[in-house]
Formats: structure tokens, sequence, C-alpha cells
């Protein structure tokens, strides 16, 4: 590869990674950026906009534009910072902060270790330093992207294990002029440096490309979730509890346990808004969320179904049993006042409670649990009523 075509390579890297600046000011403007964690995007922006500075030294030290004896090392000291700042984002994004400033102690470690090398030999052990420590580097983001990866999509599996093998072809530039500075067979040194810069290129593309895929695929698994869960108490919302109520439905009709069915509403919970404000109120509502939770099973299911109304489904209980577990829920929300900004506020809630039956279906089940609930309304508030038992309810 002559100078010229070498000057020509690190130019395109200089300005694919502007290019990919400039598309991540649109990307981090859009919905899909809810796909990628907004610390972690601008941490990879900001990297991208360091390696693009670092590829442009590079080329106009290259042309000789500028001096040689600062383009180098200063070229390369800012691509072993833009790669760190990447494979720190890449960490964070996984979900391991913890690694995040290793990755960044790396870096300049790299860089140091860079310079010393560029002190001792310009050429040759340069070389070699700079092709181990980027694919080291690069193989760090690799790991990232490998983290979780059982729970890892096909589309991330994919992107771990093209890292990593553009990554070890980058690093097998350095291991070559260290073990094969002749080249191996029809293997020779220069088409070694050619496959190394065209890994280069691909890495830019695959991590670009990459972020954005994974931030689409992230955005649209957030969106289906948003369609089951609700987002204020992170519990099933109406379309989310039907569907898992949906197979017990179907399990009432075959003999065994019956599943109880409790549907439970805030006494008066407008007072809340009015009084102490939104905010106020969504603290209660996770509040009673959270009791909930704690007197029920790992089986049992809790959603909100609109509003203050929450249901609760018991798999495998019977009436009486449910009356208990309704009632030991009232009691905790009535003894359990929400602490806000303004006041403590105490709340309690009305419970309708009954067991799905052979010939239900989710109409007459919710009618159902709706007149019990209307009916301890209507008794004083803060109780507990059941539906009529039928004879296979007992």
């Amino acid at each position: 590869m002559t100078n010229l075509d070498a000057t020509t390579m690190v130019l395109v890297l200089a300005l694919g990674n502007l290019a990919l600046c400039a598309l991540l000011t649109f990307f981090d403007h859009g919905p899909v950026r809810q796909g990628f964690g907004q610390s972690a995007l601008s941490a990879w922006g900001l990297s991208k906009q360091v390696q693009a500075g670092a590829w442009t030294l590079l080329a106009l030290g290259g042309a000789g534009i500028v001096p040689e004896a600062l383009a180098l090392p200063g070229g390369y000291a800012l691509l072993f910072a833009g790669v760190a700042i990447e494979g720190g984002a890449s960490w964070q994004e996984a979900g391991h902060d913890g690694w995040r400033r290793p990755t960044l102690l790396a870096g300049g470690l790299a860089i140091l270790v860079f310079l010393l090398c560029y002190l001792v030999d310009e050429q040759g052990l340069r070389s070699l330093a700079a092709s181990l420590l980027l694919g080291a580097l690069y193989l760090n983001g690799a790991a990232a992207l490998a983290a979780g990866w059982r729970q890892a999509s096909l589309l991330q599996r994919f992107l771990a294990l093209v890292t990593a093998v553009l990554a070890l072809l980058v690093a097998a530039r350095g291991l070559s002029v260290l073990l094969l500075p002749g080249g191996w067979r029809w293997l020779s040194s220069e088409l070694l440096r050619q496959f190394s810069s065209a890994a280069l290129y691909l890495l830019m593309l695959a991590n670009a490309f990459g972020v954005l895929l994974l931030g689409r695929e992230r955005a649209g698994r957030e969106l289906a979730r948003l369609e089951v869960v609700d987002p204020l108490t992170d519990v099933p919302n109406r379309r989310g509890f039907f569907n898992a109520l949906a197979p017990w439905m179907a399990l009432a009709r075959r003999p065994g346990l019956p599943t109880a069915l409790v549907v439970l509403d805030l006494d008066q919970f407008k007072r809340v808004n009015d009084g102490y404000g939104h905010p106020a109120g969504d603290a209660v509502l996770r509040h009673v969320v959270e009791l909930c939770k704690r007197q029920l099973r790992d089986s049992d299911l809790v959603g909100r179904l609109v509003g203050v109304e929450f249901a609760i489904l018991l798999p495998r209980t019977q009436l009486d049993e449910a009356v208990l577990v309704a009632e030991r829920i009232r009691a905790a929300i009535a003894s359990s006042p929400v602490k806000s900004e303004r006041a403590m506020i105490a709340m309690t809630a009305s419970f309708g409670v009954t067991v799905i039956r052979p010939e239900d279906s989710t109409v007459t089940l919710f009618q159902r649990a709706d007149d019990a609930l209307r009916a301890a309304k209507q008794a004083g508030r803060n109780r507990v009523s059941q539906a009529v038992a039928a004879a296979a309810d007992t």
C-alpha cells in the first residue's frame, strides 16, 4: 500500500466518522433515541467526534499538511481515547456502569504505552503497539456487546461476534510484525496491513449501524412492553391483565381448585389529586401496588385496570381464602399512609371478591366482582365484599 493509498484510507475513516456524527444529530432528536440510553448515546456520539478528529489529524499528517511528529502521536492518542469512550458507552448501555471507568483508564494507559513505544521506535514498535492496543480496545467493546449473552437478541450476538473477529484482525497486524515480519506463505505483511485497514473501516460501519439497529430494536421492544404494562406502577395494564387471565378462564372449566379474582378501588381518591396534586396521587398508586405485592405469592398477579381500580388474580385459591387475602391488603392500605411533601396521606380501599366459574366469560366474571365492589362501597367503604357464592365456589 502506497503512502497515498494509506492517506486515502485514513481520510475515508475521518469522513466516515464525521458523517456518523451528523447522523447521530438526527438520530438523537427522533423517537428512536429511547431505545438507547440517553447518557450512553451521548458518550457514543462523543467517541465518534473524537475518532473523527483522530483520523482527520492522521490524514493531514499523511498529506504533509501537519508535521508527522505532531500528527502521529496526537492522532493515535485521540483514536485510543475515542475507542475507549465507545467501549465505556457500550458497557454503560449493557447495564454494567462499573466497567465504564476501567475502560476509560485502559484508554489512558493505552495512550501512555503508545507514546512510550513511539519515542523508542517511530516505525516498527509504534505499528506493533498501535495494532495491539486498538485490537484490545475494540475487543473490550465486543465483550460489552456480549454481556448478557443468553438474553441478547440475535442482532446483538451477531454484532458482538463481528466486532470480536474484526478486532482480532486489527490486532493480527501487530502480531505479524512481532512474530512473522516476513509474512507467512501467501499472507504477506502488506496484505495483512490491507486487511487491518479494511477491518478498521468495517468496525466503524458495524458499530455505527449496530447502535442504530439496536436502538430501533430496543425501542420496538419497549413499545410492545408498554402495550401490556402500566408505565406508572409497572404492573400489567388492562390488556396485560386480561392476557394473563385468559388461560385461567380456560382452566376453570376443568376439575380442580378454583381461581379467585379480587377487584379493588381506592376510596375517595379524587380528594388526593385535588388536595395534594397529581404527583402525590401517583405516589399513592405506586404505594398501593407495593403493598399488594407484599401480601401476594409469586404466582399471584396484580394489574391496573383503569384509573384507581386494580385487579388481583389468585390462582388455585378458594373464595374464603381470597377474602382473607383481600382483608390483609385492605388492612395494610388503611394502616400505611403515604408521605408526601405536604402531609401524610391516609387511604382506604374497597374490595369485591369472586372466583372464576366454568360458565364465566370475562364480562360475567368482572360484572360479578364489580357488583361485590359496589356493595362494599355502599356499605361504608374500606370493606371486603364477596360475590354471592355458587355451589361450586365453596
